[in-house]
């Protein structure tokens, strides 16, 4: 797992980076919000820890960025605000918790192995399944009502994405981003709107929607609801 600590207190840095190495997992550092973006730009992570207020930006915009670019990325806000407001502003931008600082290493690494416990479980769902649409990532294999359907690389990759996003809207550039982050290859806007049409000709066959286009922003999986 790879990890990226966002943090301008040179000490508090090093030390969460020398307990995360020290725990085994991969960790990159930055200390500024600049420095984090140069890493993302270049590299995927499962988990970031970041502080809210930094030298040249504040978290919550940091985090706005790597939701847009990577919806499943966790992140922990490290913050000396332990007001409600700035905690429900970053649970709204996607953010897994909150450690308000000075805390003990001990309560941060009870709640990043908490945190870390959810991510592996989720990582083992390979399915999706909601009694009618059936698919398995792993086996590469779809069935609609007990009836096998045949889907492309890309499309499976592109179920991937809604599935484990539901009821959130994926902009077309996020979709972009993450279908080219999965296998190092281009996609265009043309490849992303035939996958998607074709998509929903093979699943949308019953009177159910399951891919609700959000006008001027996006798709969304809504689950087979009846149109």
């Amino acid at each position: 797992m790879h990890i990226l600590v966002v943090e301008d207190d040179h000490l508090l840095n090093n030390t969460l980076c020398y307990n995360l190495n020290a725990a085994g997992y991969k960790v990159d550092s930055a200390l500024c919000k600049q420095e984090a973006e140069n890493y993302i730009e270049k590299q995927k992570y499962e988990l970031i820890v970041l502080d809210v207020n930094l030298p040249d930006g504040n978290g919550f915009d940091f985090c706005k960025e790597v939701k847009e670019r990577c919806p499943e990325t966790a992140v922990i806000f490290l913050t000396a605000n332990d007001m409600e407001s700035d905690m429900l502003k970053g649970y709204e931008l996607g953010a897994d918790d909150y450690v308000t600082k000075p805390f003990p290493m001990s309560v941060f690494q009870k709640k990043l192995a908490a945190l870390l416990s959810r991510i592996a479980k989720q990582s083992e769902e390979d399915k999706y399944n909601d009694g009618t649409f059936a698919i398995d990532f792993k086996e590469m294999t779809a069935s609609m009502e007990g009836k096998a359907l045949v889907f492309t690389p890309l499309e499976y990759r592109l179920l991937k994405i809604f599935t484990k996003n539901p009821q959130n809207v994926l902009t077309r550039q996020m979709l972009l981003e993450r279908l080219w982050d999965i296998d190092e290859n281009f996609v265009d806007e043309h490849a992303l709107t035939v996958a998607v049409s074709r998509v929903r000709n093979k699943i949308e066959t019953n009177g159910q929607q399951y891919i609700k286009t959000v006008y001027g922003m996006g798709y969304m999986w809504v689950g087979g609801v009846q149109k």
